[in-house]
């Protein structure tokens, strides 16, 4: 077995936006703490491995149930379906309460170099939305982040899902979003406005 600090540093790169040296510093941090907080981290790591991926909108969770707590929730708008590139984006939206309809988790966006959409699960998303239109879905907002990747996954998307339900409202969020913004790092006031200035 190799050096455990080089080992770490190796594992910390493979974050994304993660270098070298910033993940040597995550590794310097965590020798400079205790041992139980080292400790609870590791714990926290191998709790991971009891979550997994809600059947329906597809964001990881913990619960029991193979379907997540928000899906469940009684409370939730049946005519709206915010389609979201990842689980902090819905966890961002969530925060926000600016939002209280279902989602669905595309799994990212569309690279612009490649223009490849393999990550994306748009036949699970169909078959959500063919689902969700028997509970009365009304409207699919496509809750993207508001730079060039999110527009085209965005207009990919609106083709797509246009062309299989015609009779759904397709929107985006409004550009309370500054251009290039993640919604993971919006607050919840920006939220709320490009909720309500979606088009």
């Amino acid at each position: 077995m190799g050096d455990p600090i080089s080992l770490l540093s190796e594992r910390f790169v493979k974050f994304p936006g993660i270098g070298p040296r910033q993940a040597q510093r995550f590794v310097q941090f965590l020798l400079r703490t205790t041992p139980s907080a080292r400790r609870e981290l590791a714990n926290a790591i191998l709790a991971l491995s009891g979550t997994h991926r809600c059947g329906q909108c597809m964001r990881y969770h913990t619960g029991e149930e193979a379907t997540c707590a928000i899906c469940l929730h009684p409370s939730r708008d049946a005519a709206l379906l915010a389609v979201v590139a990842s689980d902090t984006d819905l966890d961002a939206l969530e925060k926000s309460s600016a939002y209280k309809g279902y989602y669905f988790v595309v799994g990212g966006t569309i690279s612009l170099a490649t223009e490849r959409a393999s990550v994306l699960r748009e036949k699970e998303l169909l078959k959500y939305i063919a689902e969700r239109i028997d509970a009365g879905l009304i409207e699919v907002i496509l809750a993207f982040p508001a730079n060039p990747e999110g527009d085209y996954t965005g207009s990919q998307l609106k083709a797509i899902i246009g062309e299989k339900y015609p009779g759904i409202r397709i929107s985006s969020l409004g550009r309370g979003l500054s251009t290039g913004s993640e919604l993971e790092y919006a607050d919840p006031d920006t939220l709320k406005s490009a909720f309500s200035g979606r088009r």
